[in-house]
């Protein structure tokens, strides 16, 4: 499955939300709890869906189910500005009781069609192609061999990852310098 950029950065975005959300600092399992908390917050939740989409998209988990396969693997392709409209999409897919309150209160707000269809490919990409099922989406982008020849490289031993992490660690030390942190030696 070929992604286009917008949801490639995004699924893995969304995808780190969720694992968020699903533990406490205790390590328990919360993942429910904040999620209903989500969804009491929707509407207030509406300033961040142009740039925060990933913040807001969990109120919508575990809710969503999906009709058209294909439509939502050709919506995973498209940049915002490509996608069709909501009427197009919608049928494509079914929302719990509670996901369609929360749809409506979102296609209320001038971009809640762009963001509808952000939460249902989002919620899509994450069931469908997580690793636990073997999958995982492409990037698109030109550079897809390079990637693989370096992940070969590493899996190979063919590169130092003691150095790898040395030069992680120093151009973070010289960001956190650049920021205005003492440099720790």
């Amino acid at each position: 499955m070929k992604l286009s950029y917008y949801f490639e950065d995004l699924s893995r975005a969304y995808k780190a939300e969720i694992e968020d959300l699903q533990s406490d600092s205790e390590g328990k399992n919360v993942l429910r709890a904040r999620l209903m908390e989500k969804r009491k917050q929707f509407p207030a939740l509406m300033s961040m869906i142009e740039f925060a989409p990933e913040m807001v998209v969990p109120a919508f988990h575990g809710g969503v189910r999906f009709i058209d396969p294909h439509a939502m693997t050709h919506l995973s392709s498209l940049e915002p500005d490509e996608f069709p409209s909501w009427d197009a999409i919608e049928d494509a897919v079914r929302f719990e009781p509670w996901g369609d309150e929360l749809a409506l209160i979102a296609l209320g707000e001038p971009d809640g069609e762009r963001f509808m269809s952000t939460v249902v490919c989002l919620e899509y990409l994450l069931e469908k192609c997580s690793d636990k099922h073997g999958s995982r989406p492409v990037a698109a982008s030109d550079d897809d061999e390079a990637e693989k020849d370096d992940e070969e490289q590493d899996k190979d031993g063919n590169e130092d990852s003691e150095d790898d992490e040395r030069g992680l660690d120093e151009a973070g030390a010289d960001w956190m310098s650049e920021q205005g942190f003492d440099r720790n030696e």
